[in-house]
């Protein structure tokens, strides 16, 4: 039987999904069909989001609120599937990220990484759980390659996101059975984000990095919008628990060149300021 990705009649949410590549994947998904719901903690990015997704053909959906407020994320998704029903795609991208040595940040500031990507990943899986058609329903979490490559300046997201890994691993084995399946993905250097914005902060640096890439190009967020298609869809329906790095190879050829140019970078920053 021939199978093809069409999220006509679908349901598909996104967190995060109000910028950079979340916002990518939420048009991805428009575009293909699916009615989609978008939700991050700024009202006024919630509602440019939902009209552009609007263009793409679609039904969208926002709400504003924070994944770290468990009771505000059981009722932002409560809204979203009496608007829209059941779940099809559940999307977990909620994140934050700032260059910082490990003795350089408060504990409210690791706390605040941690809280976001670990925390908040566990909020949206727990409270959406209820909400996904099973079976052949998708969590996908989006990850990052400091999950699996130690980086300094990077501790609080090498936790955080070593523990979006996990969590993914174990969700996959426990909510199998119901039809549930669970997966990451985890991008690379993707160009016009802010995290590239942020760990490489000037075009000659972003142009380094793209050196290093075996594929001798930083991503699109088109590349990651496309994986999150795929892993969505019945194409992939004995997927589960996987780690799908959407990175040309970087994180085989490591992420070194990258923290180098950021601690650099931010030497020369902390110098300046003295």
């Amino acid at each position: 039987m021939a199978l093809t990705i069409d999220y006509t009649g679908k349901t598909v949410v996104v967190i995060g999904g109000t910028s950079g590549i979340n916002l990518g994947i939420a048009e991805m998904f428009a575009e293909h069909g699916a009615a989609v719901a978008v939700a991050s903690r700024s009202a006024e990015k919630v509602a440019r989001a939902v009209e552009r997704l609007s263009t793409r053909g679609g039904t969208a959906l926002g709400r504003a609120f924070d994944v770290r407020d468990v009771a505000a994320v059981a009722a932002g998704l409560a809204d979203f599937h009496r608007e829209l029903g059941p779940f099809d795609v559940l999307v977990s991208g909620a994140a934050g990220n700032f260059p910082a040595p490990a003795l350089g940040m408060s504990a409210n500031a690791f706390r605040a990484v941690v809280d976001i990507d670990l925390l908040g990943t566990y909020h949206v899986a727990r409270e959406g759980f209820q909400y996904l058609r099973k079976p052949g329903a998708a969590l996908i979490n989006i990850s990052a390659p400091q999950a699996f490559q130690p980086s300094e300046l990077q501790a609080h997201v090498c936790a955080a996101k070593a523990g979006v890994e996990m969590l993914t691993r174990v969700l996959a084995m426990e909510w199998g059975p119901e039809g549930v399946r669970v997966n990451s993905i985890v991008p690379g250097p993707i160009a016009g984000t802010e995290g590239m914005a942020r760990l490489a902060p000037t075009p000659a640096i972003q142009a380094r990095v793209a050196e290093t890439v075996p594929l001798r190009r930083s991503g699109a967020v088109e590349d990651v919008a496309h994986a999150a298609l795929f892993l969505g869809s019945p194409l992939a329906s004995f997927v589960s628990g996987a780690t799908l790095a959407v990175d040309g190879a970087s994180t085989l050829a490591g992420f070194g060149m990258l923290m180098g140019e950021l601690k650099a970078a931010f030497t020369a920053q902390a110098g300046a300021r003295r």
